[in-house]
């Protein structure tokens, strides 16, 4: 479960006083009991275990001593971790976060009668944190369905079943705080705020509406301790859906892209586009040979419709973008001098790479590594890349800018603040930054004592040098 740093309210206790009466109503008398005696049996618990080899820093007990014995597998550990999922079909589809099992070297689902059925990943989807696992099951297995999250209101009340801290099959009950809150996680970031209780182990498990549906999928919290403190967040159906139904069929999620980059529209982007009306997202940035130039959309622009769908801000269009069909014709309507027009663009695919990596592909796809090695990978709770020509046209990384690309840092972790987004790290110490492989040697070393490393980055062309907490 991703935390957040520590946000004080103050909840007026009387306010419950002035509900109106339909609803209270809403919340039985009776409680509910029923629906979650019907629910639960499609709630799991994920057992994940990851095997780490090369522990060769551990000290080893002398030949010849009576210990000696003790001494076998010390070269390897194994890490354990609990997380949340429910089942979606009868066949044992299973939903989770893919933060709960991307690390994973086998993954076990455990019913809440106490039945454990191994597990192998169908697909995940980093940039929306979202997994699809199938259960080696033999029989029919209970299952929830998938309900409408748009139509979720705040103060409609929801139910939370998961895993906390290990205690399965555990209920909390809230009310729906918010609606689209972005809470800088990902370019997809829409979450539903509950204060339904959500704690470490949570990921990944369902929150339901009163009707016995999914609304959303529980993925983070804010809090300063780990524990609730009544300020969770859920990823919307209305984003889970697509990407399960892609990972089903595809084993991957195929999105689209239009290759150019978005901001929200200010008072001063407003007025050089001679844009009067609300809302909107400007284009900064254009991909050269790419959909939007082909079609002749240009910096500057304001998109204020999408396929006939009006704009209200930069994370709307590109959610919208990401769900065009690849190859559809996309009618875009924006704003130019003053004058509304309407450019028609042919929607291309976007590659991700495991690490969650954008790559824009115009014309072919980017080179495999010859080394086999890995594009992508976490550290300490920050996400990284290698660069490639694509990552360099996101972030606007300069061609002789060297070393690994920051994709997201884990908000209310050790090193929240420390670097962001579009960060390049160019060296880790003394070692420069070439792959994924010096970062995780430098990073397997400092954890040891959990020693901080200095960190030199590369920040909007600026060089600049950051303390790196050897800790998530």
């Amino acid at each position: 479960m991703l935390r957040f740093r520590s946000i004080v309210s103050a909840l007026a206790l009387g306010a419950f006083a002035v509900l109106p009466a339909s609803a209270q109503t809403r919340f039985p008398t009776e409680g509910f009991a029923d629906l979650v005696e019907r629910l639960s049996p499609a709630v799991v618990n994920i057992a994940t275990s990851q095997r780490v080899e090369g522990v060769d820093d551990l000290p080893r007990f002398p030949p010849g001593s009576p210990m000696e014995r003790l001494n076998e597998g010390m070269g390897e550990a194994q890490i354990t971790s609990l997380g949340s999922g429910f089942i979606i079909s009868a066949d044992g589809v299973v939903v989770t976060n893919n933060h709960v099992i991307e690390a994973a070297d086998a993954i076990e689902v455990i019913l809440q009668n106490g039945q454990r059925y191994e597990a192998v990943v169908v697909g995940r989807d980093p940039a929306t944190d979202i997994a699809v696992l199938r259960m080696n099951a033999r029989q029919p297995m209970p299952y929830v369905n998938m309900g409408d999250s748009d139509t979720a209101r705040v103060g409609d009340i929801v139910l939370a079943i998961g895993n906390p801290f290990g205690f399965g099959g555990s209920l909390s009950v809230g009310v729906v705080s918010a609606r689209n809150r972005n809470i800088d996680a990902g370019r997809y970031d829409d979450f539903i705020q509950t204060d339904a209780a959500i704690n470490r182990g949570n990921s990944g498990g369902p929150l339901f509406n009163t009707d016995g549906d999914v609304i959303g999928v529980n993925t983070a919290i804010v809090s300063p301790t780990g524990g609730s403190v009544g300020v969770g967040f859920a990823t919307p159906t209305s984003i889970v859906r697509p990407v399960v139904d892609q990972l089903l069929r595809y084993g991957e999620t195929r999105r689209g892209w239009l290759g150019v980059r978005l901001s929200n529209v200010d008072r001063a982007a407003a007025q050089r586009a001679g844009h009067a009306g609300e809302g909107g997202a400007l284009i900064t940035r254009v991909t050269p040979g790419g959909p939007a130039a082909s079609a002749g959309l240009r910096p500057g622009d304001v998109v204020v419709a999408f396929n006939g769908r009006p704009i209200a801000d930069s994370r709307t269009l590109t959610r919208m973008i990401g769900e065009a069909p690849i190859g559809s014709q996309a009618p875009i309507e924006i704003v130019r001098d003053g004058h509304r027009s309407t450019i028609t663009a042919t929607i291309q695919r976007l590659e991700e790479n495991d690490g969650g990596a954008r790559v824009a592909t115009g014309g072919g796809a980017t080179t495999p590594r010859s080394d086999g090695g890995p594009r992508g990978g976490r550290i300490f709770g920050v996400a990284l890349s290698e660069l490639d020509a694509s990552l360099r046209e996101e972030f606007q990384i300069e061609p002789d800018v060297q070393g690994l690309v920051v994709l997201a840092v884990d908000v209310g972790g050790e090193n929240e603040g420390v670097l962001r987004a579009g960060d390049v790290i160019e060296a880790m110490g003394a070692t420069p930054m070439e792959s994924m492989a010096a970062a995780r040697a430098v990073a397997g070393r400092a954890a040891i004592g959990e020693h901080a490393v200095v960190v030199r980055i590369n920040r909007e062309g600026a060089v600049t040098y950051r303390r790196l907490r050897a800790r998530s």
